[in-house]
């Protein structure tokens, strides 16, 4: 029985496979340096050296009783949640605003929004902090929390303003019509809808502060030091493989956020499909 790949002449099959080989390699190239990191936290000996001389979870056991690790890990969830819920917030509002919005100064506006996500990291983290420090938010986690929800709201806006681009404003304006008020509105008509948008927005937002650690270096005190900062002073002044335990604890919190965006999208497709 004959299948596609009988159908491709030579060249496309050469192409094909050259693609596959290169997209492999590259694959590899980017995971290269996770891969490497992953069998040193399992690592019995006391450096970070291969071969490993044995297996062992100690350096889990280390992260997991370590008072210092614990209030970093903490820390970061703290700011996390907390920037992630007024980057949901604020960037859904924006985002509502700017896909009604006629005007044009709009390109303008939606490039502002935006420029925390483009703009290099040192200079939107000095930024806050000479903005921050007069008011003293610096060193304090309402100045670390309102810096995160600044540089996640972007993600929150082009998500929602992506899911935005197939809403049927004549539905919310039905709503209208039928006595229900804006809250009522947006709650029952518009949410629903934008629903997939906003949680891949909050994801990326949550990721975004979990990770972040140039701002955290400019503008956190001691009491809030987070696990992408700990992890920044170890390095430089007591490497310990349970750095690599944190290290790869962070990078399976990311895995799961990009799994649950990834069904979140596939959802959406389908949902999609159903419709139409």
């Amino acid at each position: 029985m004959s299948g596609p790949s009988s159908l491709r002449t030579a060249g496309q099959r050469i192409a094909w496979t050259t693609t596959l080989i290169v997209s492999s390699l590259v694959f590899i190239f980017l995971m290269a340096p996770i891969l490497a990191i992953m069998p040193l936290s399992f690592s019995s000996g006391s450096y970070l050296t291969y071969p490993l001389p044995g297996l062992s979870l100690r350096w889990y056991q280390d992260f997991l009783t370590s008072a210092r690790w614990m209030t970093s890990l903490k820390n970061s969830m703290i700011i996390g949640v907390a920037s992630t819920i007024l980057s949901m917030v604020l960037g859904t509002s924006a985002a509502l605003g700017l896909s009604q919005w006629k005007s044009r100064i709009k390109p303008l506006v939606l490039a502002v929004v935006l420029s925390p996500a483009v703009v290099p990291g040192v200079i939107t983290a000095v930024g806050l902090y000479f903005f921050f420090a007069p008011i003293g938010l610096t060193g304090s986690y309402l100045g670390l929390i309102l810096a995160h929800t600044a540089l996640a709201t972007p993600f929150v806006v082009i998500t929602v303003s992506a899911t935005l681009q197939s809403f049927d404003t004549n539905l919310a304006r039905a709503a209208a019509s039928l006595g229900a008020s804006p809250l009522d509105a947006f709650r029952r008509v518009t949410l629903p809808l934008i629903l997939p948008g906003l949680a891949a927005g909050a994801l990326f937002a949550f990721a975004t502060s979990f990770d972040e650690v140039v701002i955290v270096l400019f503008m956190a005190g001691p009491e809030q030091r987070t696990l992408p900062r700990e992890m920044f002073s170890g390095i430089r002044e007591n490497i310990s493989p349970t750095i690599t335990a944190a290290a790869v604890i962070l990078t399976t919190v990311s895995v799961i956020l990009l799994t649950t965006m990834e069904g979140l999208r596939r959802r959406n497709e389908r949902l999609k499909g159903n419709d139409a």
